[in-house]
């Protein structure tokens, strides 16, 4: 059935916090957008379970050494494309895949620091917050931003920033910064909807 609700794709690879902040906020009336496809790299993925309980349809893209990128490229985006979603958004995909170029500025990230610090490839989860801990920084944060063929990099959207306490572990910094990537990433979703409205 066709609507005009701003819809987006979701690509998780674990437990899918990010997808149920994303669900929770427009449960509640504050994400004006409908989640229509999930997409996960790991077909055992606890985040599964929060498309199921919605309805939201899930498919898999497990990568394997005999896919090429190419080919994994289009088992991802595949049927994000049949689906035409207006934006992609990443919630902890931790597998590194080719944009395509009708995808540009179509796909959007949130890492959890305030890149370009403590970004690139090994960059992610509890490794991000032990690095700024070892470093001695005193703050943090976390960046949305568009996603292109390298890590953690592409335009920045926004930034938010968390001060990091003498006492902070890596675990307390890492709910620090997710409270923080809980609002600011809705925000954006929000914005880019009210701008593509605005267009159309």
């Amino acid at each position: 059935m066709p609507t005009s609700k701003f819809q987006i794709a979701v690509l998780i690879s674990g437990g899918g916090t990010t997808l149920k902040n994303l669900i929770t906020h427009i449960d509640q009336g504050k994400l004006p957008v409908e989640i229509a496809l999930v997409v996960s790299s790991n077909p055992n993925a606890a985040g599964i379970a929060f498309a199921d309980k919605y309805n939201i349809p899930v498919r898999t893209a497990t990568k394997t050494k005999s896919l090429t990128d190419a080919q994994y490229c289009e088992q991802v985006f595949g049927p994000i494309r049949e689906t035409g979603v207006d934006l992609v958004v990443m919630g902890g995909f931790l597998k590194h895949v080719l944009i395509p170029d009708d995808f540009t500025e179509r796909v959007i990230n949130i890492h959890p620091s305030l890149i370009p610090a403590f970004a690139g490839q090994g960059f992610y989860g509890l490794r991000v917050h032990q690095a700024v801990i070892a470093k001695g920084c005193r703050v943090s944060g976390c960046t949305v931003h568009y996603v292109d063929n390298e890590f953690d990099h592409g335009p920045i959207i926004a930034q938010r920033a968390v001060d990091v306490s003498a006492n902070d572990s890596a675990e307390t910094l890492q709910k620090k910064v997710f409270d923080v990537e809980c609002e600011l990433l809705p925000d954006v979703i929000r914005q880019i909807a009210e701008a593509s409205a605005q267009v159309g």
